[in-house]
């Protein structure tokens, strides 16, 4: 084991300024051991000298991640104007949002938050007139908020809920059961769950789920996840006497989506690969004993999302021959190809999701990243187009067959998300929620504009910032992206934003190659050999940004979390000269390793693998960690972690600032934020996400030199 007893410190010979005209004395970085540790790819020697860190439970790395956030904490403290940001964050914040409501049985659910509890509260109602109760207070299942519930799936008759829970931000779930009426626990207990939801057979008599093996104690955080299982669990029996349904011992990297469909005839596998777009469809009959698995879909050629049956017909939303999607429906009893029905065939728009309510199809596009909605009939015949609030990102529009309402949410950059019920017998939209935050909307304005990236592929952007914003190349601007495995960055409410931009700055989200704004073509243009498009796209949307006066480098910071701070860390070690500052989140790092930790193998249909000798050299070419440069001016960077995210492990961003410290040769910061007891990002604390939202703040408030008004939210 590596020792870390010795708290020797790197100094860097520079100080800073404060927003207040003080002087900070210069930053001294905890000094990381380093070891003679060295890989072999494909002839390439490869330095890997803080492998050490990679053992997030050895006494050295703790000892390691207490002494960085001494020096981090110890510098944003001395920042004056994060006690005011984090009290106007926490003033906004405080605020009623609420889930889109879903209906089974006689009963509807969604959930709320008062505004400031760590976690929402599920409630039900028996019609829209009623008082709603609570159902389930994940508030009260830890006194920190950091047991969140992961996941919900309510017996066909409403009666039983079964429910996950997670803990400290890990992706394992625990799943429990619920009776509705007396919101008591039932003693169903279902452990070492993940990537999976659960559904219920109509007699309610119990659920489909998946899980994995139990890993080993050291392992449970780090290890890697194969062999999914798909297990039946009836109600009143312990674990180890459900049912194993479908395994697949000679695919280890196969995972299994159980879903019971609303007739209860079938239950619908979707078989994924890690994060692969394209999956298979199996099937199973419920109503006969014994029925074997039918490989529907066993081609690995697309993405096949199951809509509903209709008796023996299947609907499905597919970009098999069609990049941006289409609905087709397949007939099981003759599945070959050439009876293939196509229902709505693909159009210039991105489709993106498809339910069957009333006996029609609810169809949601994005339309250069905004939403559309369009009604047809079972046929494929257009109907109408839903009338939205606005220009945003519209949501929801669940429910089933014979159901004659759906509810969606709608937001935008200044539009707080609110919740309307849709009357498809009469085509009208009526609130049923609306939030209410403490600014004037009318303050802001957004703009969508197209810039041409590096190879004069044409790329959207949003800006966002208030009105009357002077061109003069002074604005700070927070640049945010994604960029990856068929994600669209869509219009969105965010309070943290909103303080961004009442202090003045510009808020900027290019929709980047390997997103899925534009279909799968858009997607794979940011994959595996041409990752590259991606940060190109990103550096032509900072350079747009500049040349239109809306900032400057040493005035521009860019963000982004998981292969977003992928995303960060490629453009930020490529292009130090720039960017002012720089925030990635929880991002994949290392991209010669990401495939050995948790579900990492998944990525490697986006990234590809340094096992492979070409894309090794690809990934090699820009992966962060490794395109750090000894003695480099870079920018201000703040890297922030979890010690519980078991999705990147934190070990990525562990060793990326080591290395970048050791390599700092400029006067700028180069830390990294360590949260504990949290993960990933879903179901963290509202506390821990005003903190962080915060920090990230007052960092860049002074190493952006910006000057906030003396009180925020005037």
């Amino acid at each position: 084991m590596i020792s870390f007893a010795r708290l020797t410190f790197l100094t860097v010979s520079a100080s800073f300024v404060a927003g207040c005209g003080l002087t900070m004395p210069a930053i001294r970085y905890p000094a990381t051991t380093k070891t003679n540790q060295v890989d072999d790819y494909h002839g390439t020697k490869v330095a890997d000298p803080y492998r050490w860190l990679e053992d997030d439970i050895s006494a050295a790395t703790k000892a390691w991640v207490e002494a960085q956030n001494k020096v981090t904490f110890g510098y944003l403290e001395t920042i004056p104007e994060r006690v005011a940001i984090k009290e106007r964050l926490t003033k906004l914040w405080n605020y009623e949002r609420y889930s889109v409501p879903f209906k089974e049985g006689s009963r509807y659910f969604f959930t709320k938050n008062d505004g400031l509890q760590n976690q929402s509260v599920l409630y039900t109602m028996i019609s829209l007139g009623t008082v709603p109760t609570v159902l389930l207070d994940p508030n009260k299942l830890s006194p920190d908020g950091t047991i969140a519930l992961g996941g919900v799936s309510i017996s066909d008759d409403g009666k039983r809920m079964a429910y996950g829970i997670s803990k400290a931000g890990s992706d394992w779930q625990e799943w429990r059961v619920r009776d509705v009426a007396t919101a008591s626990d039932l003693s169903d207990e279902i452990k070492w769950v993940k990537f999976s939801s659960t559904s219920w057979t109509k007699d309610g008599k119990g659920f489909f789920y998946s899980r994995y093996d139990e890993p080993a104690k050291a392992n449970e955080l780090k290890g890697v996840n194969y062999f999914q299982k798909l297990y039946y669990h009836r109600l009143g029996t312990t674990q180890a006497e459900d049912v194993l349904v479908y395994h697949r011992p000679d695919q280890k990297e196969w995972g299994f989506g159980g879903r019971v469909t609303d007739d209860g005839k079938y239950l619908i596998i979707s078989v994924w690969t890690g994060s692969d777009t394209r999956n298979r469809i199996f099937y199973k009959e419920l109503q006969t004993p014994d029925a074997p698995v039918v490989e529907l879909l066993n081609d690995f050629d697309a993405s096949y999302e199951f809509i509903d049956n209709v008796d023996a017909v299947f609907y499905f939303r597919t970009d098999l021959n069609a990049p941006r999607g289409r609905i087709i429906a397949i007939d099981v009893t003759r599945p070959a190809h050439a009876d293939w029905k196509e229902i709505v065939p693909q159009t210039s728009d991105r489709l993106q999701s498809v339910s069957l309510v009333n006996d029609q199809l609810v169809v949601s596009y994005l339309k250069d990243a905004r939403s559309e909605v369009k009604i047809f009939s079972r046929e494929g015949r257009f109907i109408r187009q839903v009338e939205l609030p606005g220009l945003g990102t519209a949501g929801g529009f669940g429910g089933k067959r014979k159901d004659t309402e759906t509810f969606y949410s709608f937001t935008s950059f200044t539009t707080p998300g609110a919740i309307y019920r849709y009357d498809l017998a009469t085509a009208t939209s009526t609130l049923f929620r609306q939030p209410k935050v403490d600014f004037n909307p009318h303050d802001y304005e957004t703009k969508q504009v197209f810039y041409h990236s590096k190879d004069g592929t044409r790329v959207p952007m949003f800006i966002t910032h208030k009105r009357g914003l002077k061109l003069d190349g002074q604005n700070p601007t927070y640049l945010y992206g994604y960029g990856g495995f068929d994600i669209s960055l869509t219009p969105n409410f965010s309070v943290a934003n909103l303080v961004w931009m009442e202090m003045g700055g510009v808020y900027a989200m290019p929709n980047l190659r390997g997103g899925g704004e534009y279909g799968e073509e858009w997607h794979q243009a940011g994959m595996k050999l041409k990752k590259q498009n991606v940060f190109d796209d990103f550096t032509a949307a900072a350079e747009w940004l500049i040349a239109n006066k809306y900032t400057s480098p040493k005035k521009l910071a860019i963000g982004g979390g998981s292969n977003g701070g992928l995303l960060v860390g490629a453009c930020l070690t490529q292009r130090p000269d720039l960017f002012g500052a720089a925030l990635p989140a929880v991002g994949v790092m290392d991209m010669l390793r990401f495939h050995k930790f948790t579900i990492g193998w998944g990525w490697i249909s986006d990234y590809g693998s340094a096992d492979d000798p070409e894309q090794f050299k690809a990934l090699y070419a820009y992966s962060p960690l490794h395109n750090i440069r000894p003695a480099t001016k870079y920018p201000a960077t703040l890297i922030t972690t979890a010690d519980h995210d078991d999705r990147v492990v934190p070990a990525h961003s562990f060793k990326f600032a080591a290395t970048l410290q050791a390599a700092q040769a400029g006067n700028k910061p180069a830390l990294i934020r360590i949260e504990t007891r949290a993960g990933h990002g879903a179901g963290k604390p509202t506390t821990k996400i005003i903190e962080e939202a915060a920090d990230k703040w007052a960092f860049l408030v002074r190493e952006l030199g910006m000057t906030p008004p003396n009180r925020l939210g005037e």
